[in-house]
């Protein structure tokens, strides 16, 4: 067998979250999976009502674009800009997203 450290196992068993974790740091995609995340929880972070108003979410170059069919909403989305990067922050991290462009 290989006495190799980086093929061997751990030998303690480590909670499912704890494993899931060390391997998206392992393979370098904690960023991307924080992203597809946020993009996913959309709905539970801006509720039904933008939700339902929202066509469009994505990330790129660490900016949340949110395409919308409503103006009122588009303004009032605004408006709240810095209270839902905080909560964005708190809920996935620092860095994940660092700017909200509506569209």
């Amino acid at each position: 067998m290989n006495n190799n450290p980086y093929f061997s196992r751990k030998k303690e068993a480590a909670p499912l979250e704890s494993a899931f974790n060390d391997l998206l740091k392992a393979y370098r995609i904690e960023g991307k999976f924080k992203e597809k995340s946020l993009i996913h929880d959309w709905p539970e972070l801006v509720g039904k009502t933008i939700a339902d108003r929202t066509s469009s979410v994505f990330i790129r170059d660490q900016k949340l674009f949110v395409k919308l069919t409503s103006g009122p909403i588009k303004k009032e989305l605004m408006m709240h800009k810095s209270s839902l990067m905080l909560l964005i922050e708190e809920k996935y991290g620092k860095g994940v997203v660092e700017d909200l462009v509506c569209i």
